[in-house]
């Protein structure tokens, strides 16, 4: 005969169940449908189970149980456990800035430690902003802009060698190089270093070369992908026939050996740009159909951000050695915002930010399972419109800041400070390990030779004071004297197109460029004239 599973008040008395290891559960039903082994365990299968401090206990006895890997994963030493972030002080804050509203998932901002620049609404062309770190506070509106294109400006970068050097990719299918004064603009800048022309579509894709000074690479929608060499204006290598859709993004590795690029076509390619070829590819990286990311960590693994076949945000960890199946994979949430991230390679956090959330959400890459480690959010009220991200030297080491971003709002810029709370005064070498500094380690005549070089690194301990730095020279080559090559693969695209530069069409320009300074001029002077004529009105009640 079985033995009668039966209630604790049947075995020890009503007096002891009051005070004792057993409270009656109120769920009777949800205790009946469980079978009997379960049943007994919980008391019985007439609503009584263990009291909750019990419960605890017996939690911890199976974590015991599970071993020392498992107790590792719930609670994980790393020095960036408690890294938080904080937004500045209203009146530190880029106020009344008419922020871009093009449909183009790139970051909109770009930061070194001399100047932030920041894509913005123009009309009759493309333009954006460069300030002075310090330029905080209310902009005006007549503030001058950097505003040589003729259609909306999707990207740009400031080149890492050289912090008065921007580059910017527009919907009018070039790029322009631009050389901002040493003290920021005074006057709005209309003339760029040099134009490369070569995309036959909007170029959304602009990044300097981490090592090499004056190389740039430039990403638009005719699936095309060219290597410029900005010191003589030239395309030197064009990787055409490689993407059969439009390039969500491109990242160098640390080296600038190889590209990585997240494609349309739901691809994550690992290309070596000088041998013109794909070194590993992986279909469907991510299954969902909207934008995803791609990039270079410093060991060499790619790290991607994208979006499942049910809409939920993924993140990813690959070697490009292996890609059949991803190191580590992550779901997040169901939100539709692309997940743009930020890469320090100094302490291997990637920061993710979505755009229009409004949280930055970061994790730290490591050696072991799983590999992509959790650290900490931060929240705010308002939706960010982009991102900037300032470079390591630019950080405040006395404060143990070890990130900053520039949040973009729909009509202001914000710092948000990320920082390691420490009660020591003294430099944190577990912080700030020797980063890349602005000193290019080749030339690009090295580069386009097949040779590499690894960033030259500079200590942050007596913080980082920027230096002088060199006006960027370009210096054409006579295209006549060129010779043409039998391989067409290597015979890449010539410097831009219009080569007509006749003193009369020359004239021209100037006159145009001249006329159009007059006419702004004239507006200006208009509106200040209306400006004091109200002023003088007012006035005039007072008085009266």
């Amino acid at each position: 005969m079985g033995v009668a599973c039966r209630s604790p008040a049947a075995l020890v008395g009503p007096r002891a169940v009051r005070g004792g290891a057993y409270t009656r559960w109120r769920g009777g039903a949800a205790a009946r449908a469980l079978p009997h082994s379960a049943q007994c365990q919980a008391g019985g299968g007439s609503g009584w189970r263990l009291r909750p401090a019990l419960q605890q206990g017996l939690r911890r006895r199976r974590l015991r149980h599970l071993g020392p890997d498992t107790m590792r994963r719930v609670v994980r030493q790393s020095k960036f456990r408690h890294v938080f972030g904080q937004a500045v002080k209203n009146d530190q804050c880029y106020d009344d800035i008419r922020v871009s509203r093009v449909t183009w998932d790139s970051s909109f901002c770009a930061v070194n430690p001399r100047f932030v620049a920041i894509i913005i609404e123009a009309s009759g062309g493309g333009a954006f902003l460069v300030l002075p770190l310090h330029k905080t506070g209310r902009i005006d509106k007549s503030y001058p802009t950097v505003c040589g294109h003729t259609g909306p400006v999707l990207d740009i970068d400031w080149c890492p060698h050289n912090d008065q050097v921007i580059a910017s990719g527009s919907e009018d299918c070039t790029v322009m190089v631009w050389q901002i004064p040493e003290n920021g603009l005074t006057l709005s800048l209309t003339e760029p270093v040099v134009i490369l022309e070569g995309h036959s579509k909007r170029v959304g894709i602009v990044a300097w070369h981490p090592t090499a000074r004056n190389v740039l690479l430039s990403a638009g929608c005719d699936n095309a992908i060219i290597i410029w060499n900005v010191g003589t204006g030239e395309a030197l290598i064009n990787l055409d026939d490689m993407h059969s859709d439009m390039i969500y993004n491109v990242s160098w590795n640390r080296n600038g050996s190889l590209i990585c690029t997240a494609s349309k076509d739901k691809k994550v390619r690992v290309i070596d740009p000088r041998k013109q070829e794909i070194v590993a590819e992986k279909e469907k990286a991510h299954e969902g159909a909207r934008p995803m990311r791609a990039i270079f960590l410093a060991d060499g693994n790619v790290f991607t951000t994208g979006f499942s076949r049910m809409s939920e945000r993924q993140l990813a960890l690959w070697n490009p050695k292996n890609m059949q199946e991803p190191i580590a994979l992550h779901e997040m949430d169901t939100s539709n915002g692309v997940l743009l991230p930020f890469y320090d390679p100094d302490t291997s956090i990637i920061y993710l930010c979505g755009k229009g959330d409004s949280s930055i959400r970061y994790f730290e890459i490591t050696d072991e399972s799983p590999y992509v480690h959790y650290l900490n959010t931060f929240s705010s009220k308002e939706p960010q419109r982009g991102m900037g991200y300032m470079p390591k030297r630019g950080l405040d080491v006395n404060k143990c800041e070890i990130a900053r971003f520039f949040k973009l709002h729909e009509r202001k810029c914000e710092p948000i400070i990320m920082t390691v709370p420490r009660k020591s005064d003294l430099f944190q070498d577990d912080l700030y390990p020797d980063t890349a500094g602005p000193e290019a380690a080749l030339e690009a005549e090295e580069w386009f030779e097949g040779k590499n070089a690894d960033p030259i690194l500079i200590s942050l301990k007596h913080g980082y004071i920027p230096g002088k730095n060199r006006d960027l020279k370009v210096v054409k080559k006579n295209i006549l004297d060129s010779k043409p090559t039998a391989n067409k693969k290597c015979d890449l695209i010539s410097v831009p197109k219009k080569t007509t530069d006749t003193a009369s069409v020359q004239n021209e320009a100037k006159l145009d460029e001249i006329l159009k300074e007059i006419k702004s001029i004239k507006d200006t002077i208009c509106n200040q004239d209306e400006r004091i004529s109200k002023l003088e009105q007012q006035m005039a009640k007072i008085a009266a």
